[in-house]
């Protein structure tokens, strides 16, 4: 028995090679695909949660603000606690460079204290001088950062705040920094003095003594800091839950969706499996009736047909796997973070793991084995009497005729639209869509038969008795009214490629309209001028800013302050901006969603507008009242309305300018919105910006270019996405070849009767072009409807879920027109040349079967 196997085995892919590469090499793709992407984003965020923890060094405890720095007063209190060996002060800023858009990050450190507990972070004085580790010009470089600013042992750096250069000289390297991770370490006083933060520190890190529990002294010293300073401090071990949850959070969806996009070709594998396996089926019909007339039992039969799939699934998986290591090489093209910005900086190493190895082994076998149930339990059913038959190929698929499982995958999906999602993450969404593209595909051959059979209908009426009748359309008609299981395996290739790309290629298209729209609504001035584009340390005082207001042709100008701040432990840093704002009409400046309300009657509270992410994660809702810690204590506000931010998928909140200062008393801002006077151009007031005594250190950008750089971004950011819709077309493109092919080549026999009652050649040809052409016409405009659908999940489910923010619905109707265009072309252009093949071998020869 397990010669026959094999010997059926081998003997289906010698005589059929083209179709079980396509199965295979679909498959494959969808692994490769997924494979590589899985490993390129575990060894980025795996790098990155090591590089943190080395910054981290061997402390027991770190205790750091919800605001970005706090006041260095705590510290006494910490070092001299009970428990504690040593307390080591922190300052860590993102330092803006003149005249770039990325940013050095700096750790300042006291070298008497951090050597305890952050050895990796010493620098080693090149000069062999060891009081360079304290001297307030000095600063160690990571080999990264080194390469990076170019910048060697005894260069000077120049680093800014507010608008004045840092110069600091490299006094030495930091030779235990991790690769690419690129970071400066400097003295922390001098850095405090130089940068304008005294008395301020990040964080503290606590190395316990011997014998203390860290898990009681972290729950203790946190309940403790919450009644004595509420809302100001959080306590936590390096690398716990929470701050694995911080940040795993920052790109959590955008990597699951990568990996869902990128197994849309396995889906379409696990299709060509099952169309490849059908079509063999049909064919094969009258082999197996034999087998079982010969004493092989349904068991058997079944067991067989299943292994010509799993053999599709290992080859396949297989391959994908080792192909998709290699790719993960092929892809740090797009970045560690494959072009999102999440890991920037980040050198990981790609290692094999033999565990999602496995998975995704396992996963393309399963779909494989999937693909090909349908046809296996077919002709296991099969009657042997029936199946010797020629002409029952048709009988053979009724069973996928069926509506009620098809209408079943469609309801259930339309209920799981409505779920929330699991784990933040819109999974039921993806199953809804998963659910969707198999009750369509399996109303296929329902839909062909009635849509051919009218039309049949209607030709027939139209052409009674007529001789002039064009013989060519009429048996093409009667074909498709007539075999409309088998044209619905046809009808499926091309439904599942086109349709999924009709939804990817809409998602992205509306996301990019929606975020142009967005751009033109946030950049209502003239100019922007701003310090530095990165880092934090640039910024404009009150004298610069009132020189800006006094510039000739400036009608208005509006100054904005950005801050980060962390509402919840577990949770990446929200963004705080103030800004001007009229409360009265914030739709001036904010893209507002919904209504907004009024302040209470009789209330003092000050109003704020968070964004739709803070909706999402923190539960704030219009009308709230929400504390958020400013200038070391909690401040009470209120929700006046939600706005919709693409910038900030973590959430942000927008005040006004002057409430913020008011509870904070920081003057500086950021950036600078300019509105100009009437007949005034931006080349004017850009001169006598430079003209400032501080222009050198300003910065210009209009609108135009602003919107310029941010499409820019948007479209390195989904590079990944584009390829993998281009893969997605392409797939579907030799899927639909394939499918026609397989079909068209199965139907040799009927094409040799046709040619013994007097149809020529040509006329054949002619048929299966029509066929092709109406086939994937139908599918086309099915694929468009059930795309569309899919799209409205992605954009108005799936993005929400995933990425807290609404957008608006686009299509993109050139690109759309011309990938129906290439699947037309290419499902004609594959019927006729598997025409002519199945034509070579004579109508005698074609027939032989039946005599």
């Amino acid at each position: 028995m397990r010669r026959l196997s094999r010997w059926l085995l081998l003997g289906e892919w010698r005589a059929h090679p083209l179709r079980a590469v396509m199965a295979i090499a679909a498959i494959a793709v969808g692994i490769s695909l997924g494979f590589a992407i899985h490993l390129i984003n575990a060894a980025a965020f795996n790098e990155f949660s090591s590089a943190i923890k080395g910054l981290s060094g061997v402390a027991d405890v770190q205790v750091s603000g919800t605001e970005a720095f706090f006041d260095e007063g705590i510290y006494p209190y910490l070092a001299q606690r009970d428990g504690v060996a040593v307390a080591s002060p922190v300052l860590e800023f993102d330092a803006s460079l003149p005249g770039q858009r990325n940013a050095l990050k700096v750790i300042a450190l006291d070298a008497l204290r951090a050597g305890f507990i952050s050895p990796d972070l010493m620098g080693a004085p090149a000069s062999g001088n060891a009081a360079d580790i304290l001297a307030d010009d000095a600063i160690f470089l990571s080999p990264a950062a080194s390469g990076w600013l170019a910048a060697a042992n005894g260069a000077t750096l120049a680093l800014q705040s507010g608008t004045d250069a840092v110069r600091l000289r490299v006094a030495g390297a930091l030779q235990r920094a991790r690769a690419g991770q690129r970071v400066g370490v400097m003295d922390i006083g001098a850095a405090q003095w130089r940068f304008h933060k005294l008395g301020q520190l990040s964080r503290i890190d606590l190395k316990l003594r011997d014998g203390v529990n860290r898990d009681a002294f972290k729950t203790q010293l946190e309940q403790e800091l919450q009644r004595d300073y509420p809302g100001r401090f959080r306590v936590n071990q390096p690398n716990d839950e929470e701050q694995n949850g911080r940040n795993e959070g920052m790109s959590r969806a955008y990597r699951v969706n990568l990996t869902v996009l990128a197994l849309v070709a396995l889906f379409t594998g696990a299709f060509l499996v099952f169309s490849t396996q059908a079509l063999s089926v049909i064919r094969r019909r009258g082999q197996f009736a034999l087998l079982r007339v010969l004493g092989m039992d349904r068991r058997h039969l079944l067991r067989q047909i299943l292994l010509e799939g799993l053999s599709l699934g290992v080859a396949g998986s297989l391959i994908g796997i080792a192909a998709g290591y290699g790719m993960a090489a092929a892809l740090h093209f797009f970045g560690a973070d494959l072009g999102a910005g999440f890991f920037s900086g980040v050198r990981p190493a790609v290692q094999f793991t033999p565990v999602a190895a496995a998975v995704y082994f396992a996963l393309g076998v399963g779909v494989a084995l999937l693909g090909c149930a349908g046809p296996a339990l077919e002709a296991a059913r099969a009657k042997p009497a029936v199946a010797l038959k020629s002409g029952s190929e048709e009988a053979a698929m009724a069973g996928l005729s069926r509506a009620w499982p098809a209408l079943g995958c469609i309801a259930v999906a339309a209920a799981l639209t409505r779920a929330p999602p699991i784990f933040e993450l819109p999974l039921l969404g993806y199953l809804a869509i998963a659910l969707l593209l198999i009750g369509a595909i399996a109303l296929m051959p329902r839909l062909a038969a009635i849509v051919f059979q009218q039309a049949h209908r209607r030709w027939s009426a139209l052409m009674a008795g007529r001789a002039d009748a064009p013989a060519v359309l009429t048996l093409t008609l009667a074909r498709l009214a007539n075999a409309s299981s088998q044209a619905g395996i046809a009808l499926g290739g091309v439904l599942s490629s086109f349709s999924l790309m009709v939804a990817m290629a809409i998602m992205v298209a509306s996301f990019r309209v929606s975020l142009d729209d967005w751009l033109l609504r946030i950049l209502p001035a003239d100019l922007y001028a701003r310090t530095a584009v990165g880092g934090s340390t640039a910024g404009l005082r009150p004298p610069q800013q009132d020189a800006m207001r006094r510039l000739p042709g400036v009608a208005h100008i509006d100054f904005l302050r950005a801050r980060s701040l962390s509402l919840a432990p577990d949770r990446p840093n929200v963004a705080l901006m103030a800004r001007g704002i009229d409360a009265a009409d914030a739709g001036k400046s904010l893209a507002l969603v919904g209504a907004t309300l009024p302040p209470p009657a009789g209330s003092t509270l000050a109003p704020v507008w968070v964004s739709e992410a803070m909706v999402d994660l923190y539960g704030m809702a219009v009308g709230d009242k929400i504390k958020l810690p400013l200038n070391g204590r909690l401040h009470e506000f209120w929700v006046a309305g939600v706005w919709r931010d693409y910038a900030r998928p973590t959430g942000s909140i927008q005040m006004r300018l002057s409430d913020y200062r008011a509870a904070t008393g920081d003057m500086d801002v950021n950036d600078a919105a300019l509105w100009f006077d009437k007949n005034v151009g931006a080349a004017q007031i850009q001169d006598e910006l430079k003209q400032l005594p501080f222009g050198a250190a300003l910065e210009t950008s209009a609108p135009s270019e602003i919107r310029a750089m941010s499409m820019k971004i948007f479209d390195r950011s989904f590079a990944i996405t584009y390829l993998l819709e281009a893969i997605a077309i392409v797939i579907g493109l030799f899927g639909v070849a394939a499918t026609f092919s397989a079909q068209t080549l199965a139907r040799s026999k009927e094409f040799g009767m046709l040619r013994h009652i007097g149809v020529t050649r040509r006329q054949i040809l002619a048929i299966l072009a029509i066929e092709g052409g109406a086939l994937t016409g139908l599918g086309i405009a099915t694929g468009f409807v059930l795309g569309w659908v899919i799209s409205l999940i992605l954009v108005f489910i799936i993005n929400p879920q995933s990425f807290h923010w609404t957008m608006q619905l686009h299509l993109p109707w050139p690109l759309l027109a011309a990938v129906a265009g290439l699947l037309l072309f290419a499902a004609a252009l594959t019927a006729l040349l598997s025409g002519r093949q199945a034509l070579s071998g004579g109508p005698i020869r074609a027939v032989r079967e039946d005599w």
